[in-house]
């Protein structure tokens, strides 16, 4: 008998507990392959496209578009085009009685809760999966006005191989607002310190934006301790850069100011929802968090130029595995400081992508890092 596979709404952040179909990219009826976009999903944070893991042919949408289900529910079925209507009706009504009778289904996701540890005399928030495995962990690094939330599609897809930790840099997110001068030294040293009160002596790094030339400080500062280096539009690889983002994130305090934006950061402006600007709104009313992006902003960025570019001294690293992933339409810092890397350096433009491309190319991104990380 040709097999019949459910396709479950499935869980692209370790916070996400439900979801809702914004759109279906494939019609009833329609071949489908792997790898290709299903449907585009929608989280409290993002949009997101959910590519096929099989082929078959798309016999039923079971959630119809803009419904919210939860993390597992059963959202369509692709089975061969010869098995009959009611073999496929039989097969959503015995996975609908499944899910509803088990009590470890409906409603009993719950959102994984970040840990906060003291490190330095400051307090980090960091979120954590994939402690299952052995071996180094991956550590990811989030850039300006972030927080660890903007690895939500890149944390679970990295688990299933790896321990995996997001952190929020000083300054950010739910970590202490004490940033000190806030230069590339400053937070490059809290990292290290990071990693020393965790007890990781090796660990792959992954940083975005500033979070890339933190990442690749430490990297230059503590060799021995990085087994990897990948990097996702980094700072530190030349001294262009928007600073007149910086100034309006900063200044930003009601939604209607933000979210322009924010858009800045994305090629397709529908990714920036009405809650995500929310949500940053919300933590840039937390004491210390405004006066600490203005003092990271003046370090990194105060002469209109990036103060610190590292570029001149990626040799150094030897052969440290290190990759960089741009989207080709980035607005913030240009895809060309991808091009003329040394040797050692492996570059990856993304078409079709801005600032952001781990959130509007999240599949494309983490296939990437997959490769990029030794196992």
């Amino acid at each position: 008998m040709p097999d019949i596979t459910p396709i479950t709404l499935p869980k692209f952040g370790l916070a996400m507990t439900e979801g809702k179909i914004v759109s279906w990219a494939k019609p009833e009826g329609s071949e489908v392959a792997v790898g290709e976009v299903l449907a585009d999903i929608e989280t409290s944070k993002i949009t997101n496209a959910y590519e096929s893991p099989v082929k078959g042919v798309m016999r039923r949408h079971v959630v119809a578009e803009q419904d919210e289900v939860p993390i597992g529910a059963l959202i369509a079925v692709v089975a061969d085009a010869s098995v009959p209507e009611s073999e496929i009706d039989a097969f959503i009504a015995e996975f609908q009685a499944g899910f509803a009778g088990n009590p470890n289904a409906v409603g009993s996701e719950t959102a994984v809760a970040p840990i906060r540890v003291e490190v330095g005399g400051r307090a980090i928030r960091y979120l954590e999966a994939g402690a299952q495995h052995e071996g180094r962990p991956v550590v990811l690094v989030h850039g300006f006005g972030g927080d660890l939330n903007n690895w939500l599609f890149t944390q679970p897809a990295l688990a299933e191989i790896y321990r995996v930790i997001a952190l929020d840099l000083p300054g950010h997110g739910g970590s202490s607002k004490d940033v000190g001068s806030g230069d590339l030294a400053t937070l490059s040293t809290a990292l290290a310190a990071f990693l020393d009160v965790l007890d990781i002596p090796t660990a792959h790094l992954v940083g975005h934006s500033l979070g890339g030339a933190v990442a690749l400080l430490t990297a230059l500062e503590h060799p021995a301790r990085i087994a990897s280096l990948s990097l996702i539009c980094p700072a530190g690889l030349g001294e262009e850069i928007d600073v007149a983002f910086m100034q309006e994130f900063i200044a930003a305090g009601r939604r209607k100011q933000l979210q322009p934006v924010l858009e800045k950061l994305f090629v397709d402006k529908s990714l920036v929802s009405s809650e995500m600007a929310e949500d940053l709104l919300k933590f840039k009313r937390i004491d210390g968090a405004q006066s600490a992006l203005t003092a990271i902003a003046t370090a990194n960025f105060g002469n209109g130029r990036q103060s610190e570019v590292l570029v001149g001294r990626l040799a150094e690293l030897g052969s440290l595995p290190v990759g960089v992933i741009w989207g080709a339409e980035d607005q913030i810092i240009p895809a060309r400081h991808a091009e003329g890397l040394p040797r050692n350096v492996r570059s990856h433009v993304l078409l079709g992508a801005g600032h952001m491309p781990h959130l509007e190319k999240a599949a494309e991104v983490n296939r990437l890092l997959l490769d990029l990380i030794p196992r």
